[in-house]
């Protein structure tokens, strides 16, 4: 039970660190919230290229591994793997294969919300 709540206690640190960093940066400068997202999944392939994201991700769980610089680490890694496999052309085909199942929930799941709720036009 201990050994649970500290890995809860610690995924949430993470977690929230990465978040309280996107909120300073949205605050203190003009990146939009789309740059910042963008920028966190090319983070997650350069921790994962630089041999960083593992340590993290056993230190903080699923508050790494969960937001999007998890999902760039997996792509980093299908890159390095289809690389080591199949030579350059793995640089291309890797990061889509290995991002493909998150990829296509964040679709299905977009469609289903479409479907489900009517949008509203943005008030200015």
């Amino acid at each position: 039970m201990e050994n649970i709540l500290l890995s809860i206690l610690l995924a949430f640190i993470g977690g929230g660190i990465l978040a309280s960093a996107a909120q300073i940066l949205i605050d203190l400068t003009k990146l939009t919230p789309a740059r910042i997202l963008v920028s966190y999944v090319c983070l997650g392939v350069l921790l994962y290229a630089v041999g960083l994201y593992d340590p993290l991700l056993k230190i903080f769980g699923s508050g790494v591994s969960v937001p999007l610089i998890g999902f760039g680490a997996s792509i980093g890694r299908g890159v390095m793997e289809s690389v080591r496999d199949e030579g350059a052309i793995g640089i291309l085909k890797g990061g889509i294969s290995a991002a493909s199942a998150g990829i296509t929930l964040s679709l299905v799941l977009g469609l289903c919300a479409s479907v489900v709720f009517k949008s509203k036009p943005k008030k200015m």
